[in-house]
């Protein structure tokens, strides 16, 4: 049996990154500083067989001591300040968490497992991932985005997590740690926050079409996106662990959608005109606005991986869920529908 450790097992890809471990027969653990926060409800339902261990990421010491308690195989570091217009607001954080973060867990696990090479094996059996980020691309250089396209981040978030990025990629080539990084395009849910563009649609939406709101208002309609299904790039973070040698590969679907169409799916799926209910506000604009497209082909030819889910479908899914959680609030308030 193996053994996984998991930071950020609270949000969107941990949960699912949690659920896809334990059906392969992984003993998972969960790195958590507390049991608070509606977060906990994306894996409630997993903690009889999900196992959490005190730890933070800003504290190298507890990070050790959950290295020594879980005794993992794999890890994977999920955890990071994710929302991008908050990272203007709290860059120090960022840095702190997204960055520094990597660098503490990455000399923990040297710490536990040493580093270097015996008989032509590697001495640390920890194997790592890093979740980075098309954000690391920031003002881009060329169209669709690869493993070998230059990186140029415009915001704190996608600053942090390039540094992050060059940590595993250093800590791999100068201690021979089995670290490699996925450079992750936007992924999405239901499980998705609703401060997330994508999860304010669905949410909007849904909401719209039971008469508990009058209109969505969001930024730049036009700003384009490669929009991929989060289960299907926790399944291309296992993978990538799982060969012989460590790699860095590029994660999306290679398609471009813009924040309209994913509106008007959205609305279309409730049986409404979007344009009708949705409207722009320049204040809710990024100061900084890139499109992003991957180029997946090397995930896709050296290690097999497609995506399951389509563009269209992940939407509709999203709406479902919506739906479902609106109306669920709405019985437990007395409404009537």
């Amino acid at each position: 049996m193996k053994t996984a450790l998991i930071t950020g097992i609270t949000g969107q890809d941990g949960s699912y990154l949690a659920e896809l471990l334990l059906q392969q027969g992984y003993r998972v653990y969960g790195l958590a500083r507390g049991r608070g926060g509606f977060r906990w409800e994306r894996i409630r339902a997993l903690l009889p067989d999900v196992e959490l261990v005190e730890g933070d990421l800003l504290d190298q010491s507890s990070l050790v001591s959950g290295l020594l308690r879980s005794k993992p195989d794999e890890v994977y570091n999920l955890a990071a300040v994710s929302f991008v217009p908050t990272s203007w607001k709290e860059a120090e954080l960022v840095a702190e968490v997204t960055g520094m973060g990597a660098l503490r867990m990455l000399e923990a696990i040297r710490a536990v497992g040493g580093s270097g090479r015996h008989g032509g094996r590697r001495v640390n059996p920890i194997r790592f991932f890093q979740a980075g980020s098309s954000e690391m691309y920031g003002r881009v250089r060329e169209t669709p985005q690869s493993e070998t396209t230059p990186f140029c981040p415009q915001t704190p978030h996608g600053a942090a997590k390039l540094y992050a990025h060059y940590l595993a990629t250093s800590y791999r080539e100068i201690y021979d740690l089995y670290a490699c990084c996925g450079i992750l395009f936007n992924h999405e849910s239901p499980r998705r926050g609703v401060e997330f563009v994508t999860r304010k649609i669905t949410n909007g939406a849904a909401r719209i079409m039971l008469g508990k709101q009058r209109e969505l208002v969001l930024g730049n309609l036009d700003a384009k996106r490669d929009w991929g299904f989060a289960g299907d790039y926790v399944r291309a973070m296992h993978m990538m662990l799982q060969q012989p040698e460590p790699k860095d590969y590029v994660v999306g679907t290679g398609e471009y959608h813009s924040v309209a169409e994913f509106a008007e799916i959205a609305f279309a799926h409730v049986g409404l005109d979007w344009t009708r209910y949705v409207r722009s506000d320049p204040s809710f604009v990024r100061p900084v606005e890139a499109d992003y497209i991957a180029d997946p082909s090397s995930l896709r030819s050296e290690l097999g991986w497609e995506p399951t889910v389509s563009f269209r479908e992940l939407v509709e899914m999203m709406v479902d869920a919506d739906i479902a959680l609106e109306r669920g609030q709405m019985a437990r308030g007395g409404w009537v529908l």
